[in-house]
């Protein structure tokens, strides 16, 4: 028994050492127009990272990201936003339609990424890496929705989440950022 007992410890150790060797820092995606963007380039900053649609009713929130992002943005605060269309088809478009979209309706001027699938058995590594406790060290925090947010702290480290409802200026985020 007392060998079955340190097996599952250290089990639990190495899992849990594993997730806390793991960061933000440790993975590449495409830009919107399909180029490499290394995460590892936004090294010393806060980063809310968030999964956009363009027809969904929380889509508005573009315009407060933006302003978040004129007012916070620069060397120690970036938003990035990964388009995805896990939740009712809510993105359809191609890259360059949601560039276009993003640009002509809410002025975006934060990074945007390549469309993913945040969620499901095609989900891209980040998020898995954002959602998953055995990855991320910190807790588990499955996308709900278009425009979840997930705040990791200048060291590349998950430092949590809000819910795809709370507006991107809301009191839990503008706190973390002040920080």
């Amino acid at each position: 028994m007392k060998r079955f007992l340190f097996f599952t410890a250290s089990i639990l150790f190495l899992t849990t050492l594993n997730a806390q060797t793991m960061n933000f820092y440790d993975f590449e995606v495409n830009d919107i127009n399909g180029e490499s963007y290394d995460l590892k380039q936004l090294k010393g900053k806060k980063v809310l990272v968030v999964n956009t649609a363009s027809k969904c009713g929380l889509t508005p929130q573009y315009e407060t990201l933006e302003a978040v992002y004129k007012q916070y943005g620069g060397d120690d605060f970036v938003i990035v936003g990964f388009p995805a269309n896990n939740f009712g088809g809510q993105e359809p478009g191609t890259n360059d339609e949601i560039e276009t979209f993003c640009q002509k309706n809410y002025g975006v001027s934060f990074p945007m990424m390549s469309k993913i699938s945040v969620k499901g058995s095609d989900q891209h590594p980040l998020y898995a890496w954002l959602t998953k406790k055995e990855k991320n060290g910190v807790e588990d925090a499955e996308v709900q929705w278009n425009f979840q947010k997930f705040m990791i702290d200048e060291e590349g480290n998950y430092a949590g989440m809000v819910a795809p409802q709370e507006s991107p200026d809301s009191e839990t985020i503008i706190n973390w950022i002040k920080q």
